[in-house]
């Protein structure tokens, strides 16, 4: 078991089953050394961790916890597409969207669920270049949806 795996282990995190893309698109790609992949929801066994606009139907705190779950979604994809995650060389950038109520503005603090994830996990090759931004819908009523960038030896 690679590092990163084991490190996810004592974590107590389960990398879930990749899921089949919903519409014509694939889950990652790799140009040259980076990957790139397709926007991931906080799906667990095929359903929503949690619906909804965050700042109305759910808290910053559960929109963080939305954010999480993504990027373990999105480590399932990386595993799936590389092989082994101590190949990452660094996270370069995400990608964020909130699924936010009108006049909620704490985007940030949501997608910090993402982003402490991959610095817990990947330590200073976890921090990376970021944008979180507000959406006024998201596919199936996710409340957070995230693409990612890697760079992989």
């Amino acid at each position: 078991m690679s590092m990163i795996e084991n490190k996810l282990k004592e974590m107590g995190i389960e990398l879930p089953k990749v899921r089949k893309p919903v519409a014509q698109y694939v889950p990652a790609k790799t140009v040259g050394n980076l990957v790139f992949l397709s926007g991931a929801d906080c799906r667990v066994n095929g359903e929503l961790l949690y619906k909804g606009k965050v700042g109305s139907d759910l808290t910053v705190e559960q929109g963080y916890q939305a954010a999480r779950q993504v990027m373990i979604n999105l480590l399932a994809v990386l595993k799936e597409h590389v092989g082994d995650l101590d190949r990452v060389k660094q996270i370069v950038k995400l990608l964020a969207f909130v699924n936010s109520a009108d006049g909620f503005v704490e985007q940030p603090f949501v997608v910090n669920g993402a982003s402490d994830l991959l610095v817990e996990v990947f330590g200073e090759k976890g921090r990376h270049a970021r944008s979180a931004i507000s959406a006024n819908e998201l596919p199936f009523d996710t409340p957070v949806e995230i693409e990612m960038i890697v760079e992989i030896e």
